[in-house]
């Protein structure tokens, strides 16, 4: 039992902590800057869009007001199926250099895009979601880093607007910074592993169909290949030998979840999409893959932290001995911290420690749910950075 503990702690412990000192020692002594220069390659923008009636006028809106020459752009939207007033938006819409597609079925994200990007013309291709606004020079911004031949996939940065003051949003403000900075120190010492979904941008000639199609199972139910397209795409660059960079001053901007279990819900259909990708894209975690150490510290543990979570709790109720006690009375106060934030009662700093706990908590319990959802072969066809 006592191995139990310690490799249950040795988990947790680098997966929170010891991946981002690794990255922040390394980024002492192996900073790799970026080339970046004002250049202004032919941009295709595709965007994949399934019911998005209620934010398309403004998305399209939004894309007018870019800073970048319109003869080097395109706008390619691509309705998954829609069964709104997608279609009908798109085909009315007076966007200059736009193209509207329409699959006649609703086939997924993967399928959507893999239809936008067989269609541009554009040396460099930006994906964007339909919800997020963009800044006006995000897309310069972005491409700037291309001028450097290393790179060859740049990711832009999510900014969410604060709507209201709750404990869910304060916590998982701070998820969202300490993210970001991860983010930051792999870009400055390699690549990033992913990208942002709602803005980052690719070479063309480095991006194949992703995989889709049927999936097999016993209970019939899970027929579409969703996929992370923000983590394969970059990761399938990052295998030709190619840099993925963060941007931080290309920016999309969001609003920030008015209550937890939406973002609790978004974290699920990410997580189990990790799960997907490990299965179709089983490469990920060979040597093909030049970012595995990266891919497994950064994404894949914390898909195993919440079952050390479990691991540690029992052991250490199990175990006699003052080290184990003291792990026990920790981990005690640490769940029971969350009580005060969840019901908003101000007890100062115990207050915001449960903020950061309650967001904790959360988002580990979307990875168990996530697992499950792999395995009963759940249909999340849709998914949303």
């Amino acid at each position: 039992m006592n191995w139990i503990f310690w490799i249950s702690f040795l988990l947790l412990a680098y997966t929170y902590l010891g991946y981002a000192l690794w990255l922040w020692l390394y980024q002492q002594w192996c900073f790799r800057p970026v080339d970046k220069r004002a250049i202004t390659p032919s941009v295709s923008i595709v965007i994949a869009a399934h019911n998005e009636a209620a934010v398309l006028p403004r998305k399209l809106n939004n894309l007018s007001q870019l800073e970048y020459p319109q003869e080097l752009l395109e706008i390619i939207v691509v309705s998954d199926g829609s069964t709104d007033d997608t279609d009908q938006i798109l085909k009315s819409a007076s966007t200059p250099n736009f193209l509207s597609l329409s699959l006649s079925q609703h086939s997924g994200k993967v399928a959507a895009l893999n239809r936008g990007i067989a269609t541009a013309k554009g040396d460099v291709i930006v994906f964007m979601d339909a919800r997020q606004e963009i800044e006006p020079d995000a897309v310069a911004k972005l491409v700037r880093n291309f001028a450097d031949p290393t790179v060859g996939c740049v990711s832009g940065e999510l900014m969410l607007k604060k709507v209201t003051s709750s404990a869910g949003q304060e916590g998982l403000g701070l998820y969202w910074r300490i993210e970001k900075a991860i983010r930051k120190m792999e870009s400055n010492t390699g690549s990033v592993v992913g990208a942002t979904g709602a803005l980052y941008a690719a070479r063309r000639e480095l991006l194949a169909p992703m995989p889709e199609g049927a999936l097999t199972s016993n209970a019939g139910d899970w027929n579409i290949r969703p996929l992370l397209d923000d983590v394969f795409l970059p990761l399938s660059v990052a295998a030709q030998g190619k840099r993925i960079v963060f941007e931080p001053e290309a920016r999309a901007w969001d609003e920030m979840p008015r209550d937890a279990m939406k973002e609790f819900r978004r974290k699920v259909r990410t997580s189990t999409g990790n799960y997907q990708l490990i299965w179709l894209a089983p490469w990920l975690l060979t040597r093909a893959n030049p970012l595995r150490f990266r891919f497994i510290s950064h994404k894949l543990s914390r898909l195993v932290a919440p079952l050390a979570l479990a691991a540690l709790l029992l052991s250490s109720i199990w175990l006699d001995g003052a080290v184990y006690r003291a792990a026990l009375i920790f981990q005690t106060c640490f769940y029971a911290s969350s009580a005060g934030a969840l019901f908003q009662k101000p007890f100062g700093i115990v207050t915001k420690l449960g903020k950061a706990t309650s967001a904790f908590l959360l988002l580990n319990a979307a990875a168990v749910l996530a697992f499950f959802n792999f395995i009963a072969r759940k249909r999340p066809v849709w998914f949303c950075a």
